[in-house]
């Protein structure tokens, strides 16, 4: 290999980029400007071919942020970060379907993680991220229900224009930025590497949060309730089996945060009791639609509880299974 070559090892070349319809834009005559390793890939680092469009009339040009190779291991749009089959914020979607990506998220090693991923796609290796593979049909059910259908090509508009919003634009209509003042909002404050890897993604808080109200999963007020009300369990649960499926359910909530699991075999029902406020609305969203465990779907509610502790034995074959009691906490 010549000299030259040696240090574009690794690097990646493509003919077309992956996107969404919405990125694409509903110009039918599109045509696209290709750099080879015009820059470096907003996650993994390495140098990669971009491509720059204009989406249609009236839209700002547009670019491919990421590589091929990792728009492909979590299954989204090179451009806009979203899932390329719901077109909805990877955290959305990893939430609901209980996955998470073991793309590196530091410095180290990305580059040679990106190159060995490339070349096990190439062999024909699946994906890490097999959508939906191992998902409930409650979690399903949740994005069929969050799913945007339809492009929103909305989002391809130029971005608001600077100098209007010190108020000293002077080309009028001609202008190509929209004249706008700009909204202060943390929705906007969005990481390229947060938003690819489903970490504190404002907008993907804000869609699950909305969902889970929805749901009739509205955060208490009380910010000392901390625990969830689990009810209709398979009969053959045990505490064990409980406590290993709300883990498993919650790849994205560490397990150290989770205090403790009652579980009443009598009743069918568990409190599943959380060491901070967001840790158990985080479990709230994930189980908006409800939670499967061995066939069986299982009714989602929050505890009454004080502080957050765990719960002592509450339930007598008398408790209603639709209606948690208060729980009892100690120490």
């Amino acid at each position: 290999m010549p000299k030259a070559d040696i240090n574009k090892a690794g690097w990646e070349q493509s003919e077309f980029p992956i996107l969404c319809e919405t990125c694409l834009g509903n110009n039918p005559f599109i045509r696209m400007s290709k750099q080879e390793f015009g820059r470096s890939c907003g996650t993994c680092a390495r140098p990669f071919t971009i491509f720059r469009w204009n989406p249609g009339s009236g839209a700002r040009y547009k670019a491919t942020v990421i590589c091929q190779t990792c728009a492909k291991v979590k299954n989204v749009c090179q451009t806009c970060l979203l899932d390329l089959e719901y077109g909805l914020p990877t955290q959305v979607r990893d939430t609901a379907l209980a996955t998470q990506s073991e793309a590196p998220t530091s410095d180290i090693n990305r580059e040679y993680y990106a190159q060995n991923m490339e070349s096990k796609m190439e062999d024909g290796t699946k994906s890490m991220l097999q959508v939906g593979g191992k998902a409930n049909s409650a979690g399903k059910e949740m994005l069929k229900e969050l799913a945007r259908t339809n492009p929103y090509y909305k989002r391809n508009r130029p971005h608001i224009c600077s100098f209007f919003a010190k108020g000293e634009c002077k080309r009028g209509a001609e202008c190509p930025y929209r004249h706008e003042k700009p909204v202060d909002s943390e929705l906007a404050q969005q990481s390229i590497k947060d938003r690819y890897h489903g970490n504190n993604d404002p907008v993907a808080r804000k869609i699950l949060a909305s969902h889970a109200v929805e749901q009739g999963l509205k955060p208490p007020e009380d910010q000392t309730i901390m625990s969830l009300f689990l009810s209709s369990l398979p009969a053959s649960a045990t505490e064990v089996d409980v406590r290993t499926h709300v883990v498993n359910s919650l790849p994205h909530v560490p397990s150290s945060q989770l205090k403790s699991v009652v579980h009443v075999a009598k009743s069918r029902c568990a409190f599943v009791n959380f060491k901070d406020r967001a840790s158990a609305e985080r479990a709230a969203e994930a189980w908006a639609n409800g939670l499967d465990m061995d066939g069986e779907r299982l009714s989602v509610k929050w505890g009454r509880g004080k502080n957050g502790g765990a719960a002592k034995a509450v339930a007598s074959s008398s408790m209603s299974s639709s209606t948690p009691p208060t729980v009892t906490t100690t120490g």
